[in-house]
């Protein structure tokens, strides 16, 4: 597992505990630890834009090397030093405002969006998109409802959906699932209410591990592409 540390806080030996645990669900995270695939990068408040602009640059360049090797069970962590004490709701705000922070930098260096993905938060087919390659998130804190989220720290896990179609593709994504969710039931008592296919329902309401109705809104806008000032800025891989 890499790791860069801000201060003596030990933000990737809490992560990889939690996730080692033998009543953690998701059996494609412990992989990710066990194989060293999870990059952890440490931040000060999840409240703060301090860190912004190294995320979404280690956050792309994270996704131009998966691009260039392909690796089933590969991770990016953003773990925030505080604040511990957020309610859901907080939580879910602050993780969106990260999201947007990263989505507008990503967009105004000059990188498009995954053609493979909706750039619109409504759309059945959504994702997030840095580097050219399509994301999820998974959002864990302190007080979230669902004990696999329940993580000492607020931390935003960003997925590659690239991964699940390789999964797709080599006939192992069903039973990979199947055993998530059960060991998911097993831990919470019952199924996530949240859980849903890609394609069927918008994932942006998954992120934040927050059970939403159907009258919830996703606080995000897609960004506008970079013009001909901010064009000036495209990083090339």
């Amino acid at each position: 597992m890499q790791s860069d540390t801000t201060t003596d806080f030990r933000a990737e030996d809490d992560l990889r505990a939690f996730i080692l645990d033998q009543d953690f669900p998701c059996v494609g995270a412990k992989s990710a630890v066990q194989k060293g695939r999870m990059t952890v990068y440490t931040a000060r408040s999840i409240e703060s834009a301090w860190n912004d602009v190294e995320i979404q640059d280690r956050l792309m360049r994270f996704a131009w090397d998966y691009a260039k090797e392909p690796t089933l069970f590969t991770s990016f962590a953003v773990v925030f030093e505080g604040p511990d004490d957020l309610s859901e709701t907080e939580f879910e705000r602050h993780l969106w405002a990260r999201v947007q922070s990263l989505a507008d930098k990503d967009a105004w260096r000059g990188q498009e969006h995954d053609p493979r993905v909706s750039h619109d938060p409504d759309d059945p087919h959504f994702s997030l998109s840095f580097g050219g390659e399509a994301f999820f998130v998974v959002g864990l804190h302190p007080h979230a409802s669902r004990p696999a989220r329940r993580f000492r720290h607020p931390t935003m896990v960003f997925n590659l959906h690239a991964q699940f179609e390789m999964l797709r593709e080599q006939n192992r994504y069903e039973k990979l699932r199947t055993a998530i969710l059960d060991r998911d039931i097993k831990l919470a008592g019952d199924i996530n209410p949240m859980l849903a296919r890609h394609g069927t329902i918008s994932e942006a309401r998954q992120y934040s591990g927050r059970a939403v109705t159907e009258e919830w809104a996703c606080p995000f806008s897609s960004p506008k592409q970079a013009g001909p000032e901010a064009a000036k800025q495209k990083v090339s891989r």
